[in-house]
C-alpha cells in the first residue's frame, strides 16, 4: 500500500509558512509533508528534514528530486533538535512539523516487526543498525517481568486485557523465547476472548503499539522534541503536531496548555483538527489523527 500523508493541506496551511522561513520536518516518514512544502515554496524557504529511520530520508530525497531546494537532511531523533540545529549552525527556526504516526512504508517494508500482519523479527525500533544497548520488543517480551509488561500494555496501549496478555507472554517464554511477530500475535489471541477478535481493531493492535512506544521512548521523545522546538522557535513561529492516539494527543495538549497558561504562546486551533469523512474513507489509518498547532508570542 502506498503511503498516504495524513492532514496534508491542513498541517501546511496551518503553519502559515512564508518566504524566507526556516522549516523543520522532525519526522519525515513517507515524505509527504516535506514534498508539499517543497512544491509550494521551492528554494524560498530553508528546509530541514529529520528522521531516525534512514529509509525515510532516502524516500523523501527521491520524492523531492525535481525541486530546486535549500535542504538539510539529518538522521536523528527529533528529540535531539537542539544539537541538530547547533551542528547546522542555525540558532532559530520559524516553523516545525511533527507527524508522530508510522508511515505505511515503515509498517509494511521495514522488516523490523512493526506490523502484526507480517511474520518478522520482534525489533520494533526505528533504528536500522542496532547495538547491544538498544532496546527491542524481543527483549521486553522475553526478559521483563510480568508487572512491567502489564504496565506498558495498559499505560501505552490502553489494553484492557493487559494482565492476561502479559501472563500469557511470560508463560510462553518459559517454553521457548518469543522471536517473531506471528508468535506474539498467537499468544495475544489465545489470551483474549473470542469477541475481542471480531472487532474492527485487530486484537494485537494495542499490544504492538505499547511495545513500539516503549522501544522507541516515543512519549518522552515527543515531549522533549516539542520543548526544544519551542525554545528554538522565533517569535511568531509555529509548531504543528499530528498525533494518532490519545496518549500522544494528551501529552501535546498538556504541553501546549502549559505554554498558553504562562502567556508564552497561543493556540492556533482551539480544538484539534481531524480528518474529514472523505480522507478517512480514502485512508482508514487517518481516522484517529489529531492536529494541534501553537504560535509563539
Amino acid at each position: 500500500m502506498a503511503h498516504k500523508t495524513v492532514l496534508l493541506q491542513e498541517a501546511i496551511d496551518g503553519l502559515e509558512i512564508k518566504n524566507g522561513d526556516i522549516f523543520v520536518d522532525g519526522t519525515l516518514g513517507g515524505g509527504g509533508h516535506f514534498e508539499e512544502v517543497a512544491k509550494r515554496f521551492g528554494d524560498a524557504v530553508v528546509m530541514i528534514g529529520i528522521d531516525l529511520d534512514p529509509s525515510a530520508i532516502i524516500r523523501t530525497k527521491e520524492r523531492t528530486l525535481s525541486y530546486n531546494l535549500k535542504t538539510h537532511y539529518v538522521q536523528d531523533s527529533f528529540r535531539n533538535l537542539g544539537s541538530v540545529l547547533d551542528t547546522l549552525k542555525i540558532p532559530r527556526v520559524d516553523k516545525i512539523l511533527l507527524d508522530i504516526g508510522l508511515s505505511s512504508n515503515q509498517f509494511e517494508e521495514s522488516g523490523r516487526g512493526f506490523s502484526f500482519q507480517k511474520d518478522e523479527p520482534l525489533q520494533m525500533t526505528f533504528k536500522k543498525d542496532l547495538t547491544e544497548e538498544d532496546l527491542t520488543a524481543r527483549e521486553i517480551v522475553n526478559t521483563w517481568d510480568l508487572e512491567n509488561i502489564s504496565t506498558i500494555l495498559k499505560g501505552y496501549g490502553e489494553e484492557q486485557f493487559a494482565w492476561k496478555i502479559a501472563k500469557a507472554i511470560v508463560a510462553r517464554r518459559e517454553e521457548k523465547p518469543i522471536e517473531t511477530t506471528f508468535e506474539l500475535v498467537e499468544i495475544i489471541k489465545l489470551a483474549t476472548p473470542k469477541w475481542y477478535h471480531a472487532r474492527r481493531i485487530h486484537p494485537a493492535t494495542k499490544t504492538f503499539q505499547a511495545l513500539r512506544i516503549t522501544v522507541n521512548d516515543e512519549i518522552e521523545s515527543l515531549k522533549e522534541g516539542i520543548r526544544v522546538g519551542f525554545e528554538r522557535l522565533n517569535r511568531g513561529g509555529r509548531i504543528a503536531v499530528i498525533s494518532f492516539h490519545s496518549i500522544e494527543d494528551r501529552a501535546v495538549k498538556q504541553f501546549f496548555k502549559g505554554l498558553t497558561t504562562k502567556g508564552e504562546a497561543t493556540l492556533v486551533n482551539k480544538k484539534p483538527i481531524i480528518p474529514n469523512d472523505e480522507e478517512v474513507a480514502e485512508n482508514p489509518r487517518s481516522r484517529s489523527a489529531k492536529l494541534r498547532i501553537i504560535e509563539k508570542l
